[in-house]
């Protein structure tokens, strides 16, 4: 696979309701991500309303792209396996999947477990900034078949992702993942005044939620703050 350098991050908007997901694709996103905010950092929606919004991205004319998260589960092989093809399943292109790590030995296993799925479709890992991921792991994923990788926050209540890691510690995640051939990504209850120094980092996209929504991440889409958002990235054209 190949991850070209980009000219600017792209839009990543995660929505929780098929409304939030056609205000999304009616302002033009880059990903369109299927997040339920209410049941943790990666909640997930059920299958049944996957199978719709895929339906409904795919009337649309498929723009941009589809992500999906599995939800938040426990470095298991069988349950993040089965999480993750129950995702797939709904034809999902991206589906983003969240590793905590407390022992790295458990990390192969797992990886083996998925390693089949990858074949077949785009997975994204997704490291958490809060909870000190060795960034060791990424070649591992490359090693596996994944699609990408990104950096998000587990604990929205302690802080943005720049509360957690400085600059030179993202570029370096960036990096790593960039000399992999990942596809990468930087979240974490990002707001507009993080867009300026992430994107001089050259992800492939920054993810945005809270940033969104006129009361916190729980609650509904706001079309200006969407289009905000939108505005601001699309101006950080890169050198």
């Amino acid at each position: 696979m190949t991850a070209h350098v980009p000219t600017r991050p792209g839009l990543l908007a995660s929505v929780a309701t098929l409304d939030e997901m056609r205000v999304a694709l009616s302002a033009g996103v880059d990903i369109v991500d299927l997040k339920n905010p209410a049941e943790g950092a990666l909640g997930a929606w059920a299958p049944d309303a996957l199978s719709e919004a895929v339906a409904l991205w795919r009337a649309a004319g498929a723009p941009g792209s589809l992500s999906a998260t599995v939800g938040d589960h426990p470095l298991d092989p069988d349950l993040l396996r089965a999480a993750a093809e129950r995702t797939a399943a709904t034809g999902v292109p991206l589906v983003k999947i969240g590793f905590t790590f407390g022992d790295g030995a458990r990390l192969p296993p797992v990886l083996d477990a998925l390693r089949p799925l990858a074949r077949e479709t785009r997975l994204i890992a997704v490291l958490f900034a809060d909870q000190a991921p060795d960034f060791a792991v990424v070649p591992q994923f490359a090693a596996a078949g994944f699609h990408g990788v990104m950096l998000d926050t587990a604990d929205k209540a302690a802080g943005g992702l720049l509360a957690h890691m400085g600059v030179e510690t993202l570029a370096r995640f960036v990096a790593t993942a960039r000399a992999e051939r990942l596809i990468t990504g930087l979240a974490g209850s990002l707001k507009v005044a993080d867009i300026a120094p992430l994107a001089a980092l050259r992800p492939h996209y920054l993810g945005f939620r809270g940033a969104l929504c006129a009361e916190g991440r729980t609650s509904a889409l706001d079309p200006l703050r969407l289009a905000a958002v939108r505005d601001t990235l699309g101006g950080r054209i890169l050198a």
